[in-house]
């Protein structure tokens, strides 16, 4: 059976419901709050400082990805930092990833930034690879404290 094209674009409101499944993909053991999540994606919509694409075939969402444009001192300027990059595991290694990847540093480098960065769990060193061949490095830690 022939695969349709993919297209990448910018996600819509109703996108929501289509990229759920993907998102209990990327977190499969951490319980997903629904009603948590549209308002940080329907806030995202409505930002001037954060994207969200999707990849689609036809009418089925294959992938998504956002990206924040934030301060930084450091750089003297914006920084894009992409949040969530997750492609639906029949669709890996098909270039759905790096497509979506392109797309955020392509809004990156129309807002300015000198740089993309991310961030990505020790455990996932098939996404390490995935990164390092599109041209990220690691070059730091990331820390976090849980605030209760």
């Amino acid at each position: 059976m022939a695969r349709s094209s993919m297209a990448i674009r910018s996600t819509k409101p109703e996108d929501f419901d289509g990229i759920v499944p993907l998102l209990r993909q990327l977190w499969p053991d951490r319980p997903l709050d629904l009603e948590a999540a549209r308002n940080i994606f329907n806030r995202g919509l409505a930002s001037d400082n954060r994207a969200y694409f999707c990849a689609c075939r036809g009418d089925t969402i294959i992938g998504t990805c956002t990206i924040i444009i934030r301060d930084c001192l450091w750089l003297q300027g914006d920084v894009g930092y992409i949040c969530d990059l997750v492609v639906d595991q029949d669709h890996r290694g098909s270039g759905v990833g790096t497509a979506l990847v392109e797309k955020a540093v392509e809004f990156a480098r129309q807002r300015k930034c000198p740089q993309v960065e991310l961030d990505s769990g020790f455990h996932r060193t098939a996404a390490h690879q995935f990164y390092e061949k599109r041209g990220f490095e690691k070059r730091a830690f990331l820390f976090s404290r849980v605030i209760e």
